[in-house]
């Protein structure tokens, strides 16, 4: 493997993902502020002029959560896993589009094919996003950079930010410094003037509660992570935790760009823009809830994966974290059948106090080819019992 110096890592990040992909199919939208969160109800209607009508915010009524937004209703203070009835009020204008997964899955292939035309070692992360080993190509790494973006955009015609730096963690962090349509490249002598200022909870595995601590110890930067000792970090916060925070604050990962891997599990996760309360917020809850199991399912049928095993994790918000699984008798892989055995998960769960966080995680996860031969055997089981 490449040392620090020579080690050339790129994290690829579509821009406003689902977003773009709508904008795909309806031009004209580009340039406005537009959210996927709807239902059919709020497909796009054709008018006798041939033109298109569209259903805004205003329109919505009901439960449910933004799913995505363009930079354009970001700037109006619309996001993802906000509330949709907020978001209603803070851009009432807003052009409002159903989810369709198809679409985004479709898109999805074009974008990690024209990554691989490029680079052949590509990890696979998520729906829209990878990282590639590009340390052995030709050219330096803004020109690297530039021709991944190009295939992806020959491919998609869509843009996406490409980070590129000497490991994972510091790939991931510059990726999003010039989004959108960014190229952003980084070695370890921009570690003080690029990484350091960054807030601590940039870092990905710095969540809410570890972001609080830090700043109880009047600590809010990375740089103010890499300033303090590993031993002053272990005694904060455990052996395991405190060297890792030593270790990533000064920018140091050897995690492998890994091309072929048999996932132990899939999970989707949203913290929530406030927190929820379980009975007043329960549509919005519902909603999320199901959005994420929809997801979650997506990933399976998307990688050719069903799953034996279905869990779910809420955090509150005392930062208490709770999970519950459940054993399935037969794989699965559809979003209805994840969603009622989340549900039975859910209610061996105290629901006392208000939630800040849900995910859904499907694991024992069974190549989908194979399903057939085990479901097969389970009515054997089954018919013998």
């Amino acid at each position: 493997m490449p040392d620090q110096e020579t080690r050339r890592i790129a994290h690829i990040d579509m821009d406003a993902f689902f977003a773009s992909c709508e904008l795909s199919r309806y031009p004209e939208l580009k340039g406005l502020p537009m959210v996927v969160a709807g239902t059919s109800s709020h497909t796009p209607r054709i008018r006798e002029d041939g033109t298109r009508e569209f259903s805004r915010l205003r329109d919505y009524t009901g439960p449910g959560v933004l799913t995505t937004a363009t930079y354009e209703a970001r700037a109006l203070g619309l996001n993802s896993a906000m509330p949709t009835m907020r978001a209603a009020k803070l851009a009432p204008d807003a052009i409002l589009l159903p989810v369709n997964f198809e679409l985004y899955r479709h898109y999805s292939r074009l974008f990690k094919e024209a990554i691989r035309s490029v680079s052949p070692l590509v990890e696979n992360i998520g729906i829209d996003e990878v990282y590639a080993d590009v340390s052995t190509l030709p050219g330096d790494a803004t020109e690297i950079a530039q021709r991944l973006k190009s295939a992806v955009f020959a491919a998609t015609s869509l843009t996406c930010s490409v980070g590129i730096a000497p490991n994972k963690l510091l790939a991931k962090l510059c990726s999003e410094m010039q989004k959108p349509d960014g190229i952003t490249v980084i070695t370890m002598a921009d570690l003080p003037s690029r990484i350091w200022p960054m807030p601590a909870k940039k870092i990905n595995g710095i969540g809410p509660k570890a972001s609080a601590k830090l700043a109880s110890l009047n600590i809010d930067t990375i740089g103010e992570i890499a300033s303090m000792s590993e031993a002053w970090l272990v005694q904060h916060f455990g052996n395991s935790y405190g060297r890792w925070l030593h270790r990533v604050s000064h920018g140091q990962d050897d995690r492998p760009v890994v091309t072929e891997s048999t996932p132990v599990s899939m999970s989707r996760e949203t913290t929530f823009e406030r927190n929820l309360h379980p009975l007043r917020d329960k549509p919005v809850l519902s909603q999320a809830f199901t959005l994420l199991c929809e997801r979650v399912a997506s990933d399976l049928q998307h990688k050719g994966y069903t799953c034996r095993k279905i869990g779910i994790k809420l955090r509150f918000d005392d930062f208490k974290t709770v999970t519950r699984d459940l054993t399935l008798p037969a794989p699965v892989s559809d979003a209805k059948s994840l969603r009622h055995a989340a549900g039975k998960c859910l209610k061996r769960i105290d629901l006392g106090k208000n939630i800040r966080l849900l995910g859904v995680k499907a694991s024992g996860l069974i190549r989908a080819d194979n399903s057939h031969n085990i479901q097969e055997q389970f009515m054997l089981d089954f018919t013998f019992d």
